[in-house]
């Protein structure tokens, strides 16, 4: 609402035959500015069930703040400032349709205002990527993370969290790459029938626009709809809000978790973990611990920039990971192979796998990966030259029971793509570049079965695309050289456990019908 007097007019007294307030439902939508909030106004106007309020609690901000606008004595002589009366006279106050849409920025929530606007009527949070309403609000008024008010959001996220009462939180790219979509999703989450009329409204303004419309709502008043986004971006990010870019990314990224629908995943659907218990592990990623959504690495990591890093597959059993000093050996041999610098020590490496386990709680039936790149670049590009940050470490532990089931033995085929040849990449360095097994596993899994057996270009057996391999033929243990394949540990410690329980262990050249023809067969991985 813009005025004092227009407030009157949508809220008349009880004698104007309007129901009692206790009919009403209240819906509060909370927003930072230029986040299309007007226009999600517009749409719930078009209802013929539903009443909407421009930014009720405006004046009580402003008059609390002390914040400057170019309307603000206007706004203070015209509008009520007292938000507890505005609350319960006019938020809650009498009203002749079923629904009552509240329109409010988020900073508009002050400390001056009882508690009960939060345990009242339903909750919406609409939100904007800073990327695009920063550059918007700054064209009026110059911007900052506090006007954006995407901290103050997490805070009523978090607030009504905590009552039992989690909002809906809805983005505006989403509400406008598919609105029909958004405002269902919406509706029934709010209880109440959608109405293709949201879905349309006529040019101009309307009564209830508040009188700062001039100032922002011009846009508004030229659309009769959504619209669909802009393919791109209408000019350049103006560079001194950068760093206010960066204060606000984090509670975006926070808020953006927890959107009713995003648009560009074709099912609109969260896919399952397979171990639910993995939803909510910690990652150390470089120097730190993070969450599961925060570990990233970034896109000048060398990883990305070439899968310029190498890794390892640890066990964790019974408080004690399995041949933990010879995977290091392993990782920082590869490192060295590769020419790393500022690599990590020992010590190190080892705090960062404790730490990590410890504070997830895992100390049986866990996996982990990890992984060191050559680190992040100043520029993109292949030459090392521009790594001057030092290796990235990453340690990523899961909950993870054995991937196949010993009991029923596994499928095999053989797969078309040959194992790399240590002409071209040896595979002695446990790298990154994993294309070739990753090939083969397509072609394993094109034809139903577990794994892909992987000939070297000679023709014989080398590996899985995963595992190394093992038969057993008139007592005799075989396993093929090692020279196309990784030398696991794990294949290491089968070859002298066998050998210490007497038997003959011979590692050669091995063609598939030795497989085929062999009394057993099994395998084992890698690590």
């Amino acid at each position: 609402m813009g005025s004092s007097e227009e407030l009157k007019r949508t809220n008349p007294s009880p004698s104007e035959d309007r129901k009692t307030s206790t009919q009403v439902e209240v819906i509060h939508a909370w927003s930072g500015p230029r986040s299309l909030s007007t226009s999600l106004m517009y749409s719930f106007a078009q209802r013929e069930d539903t009443e909407v309020l421009d930014e009720p609690l405006y004046a009580h901000y402003l008059c609390v703040s002390g914040a400057q606008r170019p309307y603000r004595e206007e706004l203070l002589a015209k509008m009520e400032s007292d938000g507890n009366k505005v609350f319960q006279d006019v938020i809650m106050g009498p009203c002749d349709k079923k629904y009552r849409y509240c329109k409010h920025m988020a900073k508009q929530r002050t400390n001056q205002l009882t508690g009960h606007i939060m345990e009242t009527g339903k909750h919406v949070i609409l939100i904007r990527n800073p990327l695009y309403s920063l550059p918007s609000f700054n064209s009026v008024i110059p911007a900052s993370s506090d006007e954006l008010d995407l901290g103050e959001l997490v805070s009523i996220y978090n607030e009504l969290k905590r009552k039992g009462h989690t909002p809906a939180i809805i983005d505006a790219d989403d509400l406008q790459g598919n609105p029909e979509s958004v405002l269902r999703s919406l509706c029934t989450s709010l209880g109440m029938p959608f109405q293709t009329s949201m879905l349309r409204w006529d040019v101009g303004g309307r009564k209830e626009d508040g009188l700062w419309a001039p100032w922002w709502y011009k846009a508004v008043h030229k659309s009769t709809g959504f619209g669909s986004p802009p393919l791109y971006p209408k000019k350049a990010f103006p560079i001194q809000l950068y760093d206010v870019l960066e204060e606000c990314q984090p509670f975006y990224r926070m808020l953006k978790r927890h959107v009713l629908v995003t648009t560009n995943c074709q099912t609109q659907t969260v896919p399952d973990i397979p171990i639910k218990e993995n939803e909510r592990i910690l990652v150390w990623v470089d120097r730190e611990i993070v969450p599961r959504e925060d570990a990233k690495v970034s896109v000048f990591d060398s990883i990305v920039q070439g899968g310029d890093g190498v890794w390892e597959g640890l066990r964790v059993y019974k408080g004690k990971i399995f041949k933990l000093e010879e995977h290091l050996d392993r990782l920082l041999d590869s490192a060295k192979a590769l020419a790393f610098e500022n690599i990590p020590t020992r010590d190190e490496i080892k705090r960062a796998i404790f730490s990590t386990l410890i504070i997830n709680g895992m100390l049986d039936g866990a996996h982990i990966r990890m992984t060191l790149t050559r680190g992040k670049k100043v520029t993109s590009g292949m030459s090392p030259v521009f790594n001057m940050y030092g290796c990235t470490l990453i340690v990523l532990a899961e909950w993870k029971p054995p991937v196949y089931n010993n009991d029923e033995g596994i499928r095999l085929a053989t797969a078309s793509t040959r194992r790399n040849s240590p002409n071209h990449l040896d595979s002695k360095i446990h790298h990154n570049n994993l294309l070739n097994n990753i090939l083969a596993k397509v072609e394993g899994n094109l034809q139903g079965a577990d794994d892909a057996i992987m000939l070297d270009v000679d023709g014989y057996v080398s590996e899985t695309n995963a595992t190394n391999l093992f038969l057993v033929k008139k007592g005799v243990i075989f396993t093929p050289c090692a020279d196309y394949c990784l030398p696991g540990i794990t294949r290491r410690t089968v070859i002298d456990l066998a050998k210490d329980k007497g038997y003959s262990v011979e590692e050669c050249r091995i063609s598939i019908s030795q497989f085929h023809t062999a009394d057993e067969v099994y395998s084992k991985s890698q690590p």
